[in-house]
């Protein structure tokens, strides 16, 4: 039987092509915590979750303190028990849905090298290619409808805009965008709790005035004003989609129990694909489309959210776009991003061969582990 020897955990940095700048947040450069379970049968599982202190409060520390305790739950375990496995990981450490996520994803990258087939197959997919949106960072109008062209220059035809600084600039920054991309793109926007309910209303319907063709609204309220939320899906032209209002199946069902509102799913706010399939069913129960969305993420944890997207019906949204923010891909392997395209692998588990740059910083257990040997040599 093959067992679970160690944890290892370090550190990648990417910088982005512009600034990620939304209603809470701005930063220039896109950080991952990656976490390599190992087996002794020299298997190696990939993982990865990334700071966001100022939407889930995980931080650097959060995420590398959680990752030791779960290693503690996990070494010496039968690496092919995919259930007992997630148990333990649920069990090892209350919240840090963050980490749990990253070594979710590891233990599921494992899982699918052991049965040697890719992990999207392995969850039940088909292959082929899914599509996902770019996001537009808050800026001024002119500014973002510039980088709205740049983005319809590389092939993408769903732009998700971000607004929620100030509604009356916000309706100046789509208008800027619609008169500059025409109407053949789709435009989703992101409020990121910038509104309240009343503002929400009133912007919805002054987009609908001026005809800026809205598809749907993400997080128009904050997080916590679960009633002003309900009360703009209820009244809104366009869809509207819970983000930091949702991140378990629970709340899920609550929001679609008190509206008609959509789930977007993150496996960074659920902890890992187990509840973000159950949020899968219970939205398919209540009849409501999906979006499976990622914080800013690198290519590692993106792969696994990609593997569930692969299967069909899972999401009808695809917002898993961190891997074409950045000036340079880090991660060598798993699925290929052209665009707006995501196309399946063929390796087993994630395909994921190492990275470019890679910053050991700490471990758990007695491996083989060679960090060098994982940083993917270029040229």
């Amino acid at each position: 039987m093959s067992r679970i020897v160690a944890l290892h955990w370090g550190r990648i940095e990417a910088p982005l092509r512009v600034p990620f700048k939304t209603s809470v947040r701005q930063v220039s450069t896109l950080v991952d915590f990656p976490v390599i379970i190992e087996a002794n049968d020299g298997r190696q599982g990939l993982g990865s979750a990334p700071p966001t202190a100022k939407v889930t409060g995980h931080t650097e520390g959060a995420i590398l303190g959680a990752y030791a305790e779960i290693a503690a739950a996990l070494i010496g375990r039968d690496a092919d028990d995919l259930a007992e496995n997630l148990r333990a990981l649920s069990h090892s450490i209350v919240a840090n849905s963050s980490a749990k996520a990253a070594v979710d994803g590891a233990l599921h990258d494992l899982w699918a090298k052991g049965l040697g087939v890719p992990l999207w197959k392995a969850l039940g997919g088909s292959g082929g290619s899914v599509e996902t949106n770019v996001t537009i960072s808050v800026n001024a109008p002119d500014v973002m409808a510039k980088d709205s062209l740049d983005a319809i220059g590389r092939g993408f035809r769903t732009l998700k805009t971000k607004v929620g600084l100030d509604p009356e600039v916000d309706l100046q920054r789509l208008t800027a965008i619609r008169q500059a991309v025409g109407k053949d793109v789709t435009l989703r926007i992101d409020a990121n709790q910038g509104w309240n309910a009343r503002q929400a209303l009133r912007m919805l319907d002054a987009m609908q005035e001026k005809d800026l063709d809205i598809e749907l609204v993400e997080q128009p309220v904050p997080a916590w004003d679960l009633k002003g939320l309900a009360e703009v899906a209820r009244q809104s032209p366009v869809p509207v989609v819970a983000d930091e209002s949702c991140w378990t199946a629970d709340q899920a069902r609550r929001l679609m129990d008190d509206s008609p509102v959509w789930p977007n799913i993150k496996l960074m706010k659920c902890g890992g694909l187990a509840e973000a399939k159950r949020i899968v069913a219970l939205a398919e129960i209540y009849g409501r489309e999906v979006m499976l969305g990622s914080m800013l993420e690198g290519k590692i944890s993106v792969s696994v959210a990609v593997a569930l997207a692969l299967c069909r019906g899972v999401a009808t949204r695809l917002d898993l776009d961190g891997p074409a923010l950045v000036v340079k891909d880090d991660v060598v392997g798993g699925p290929e991003f052209n665009g707006p395209k995501i196309s399946a692998w063929e390796g087993p588990g994630l395909g994921l061969a190492g990275v470019t740059n890679f910053q050991l910083l700490g471990g758990s257990g007695v491996g083989n582990f060679d960090a060098s040997r994982f940083i993917v040599r270029e040229g």
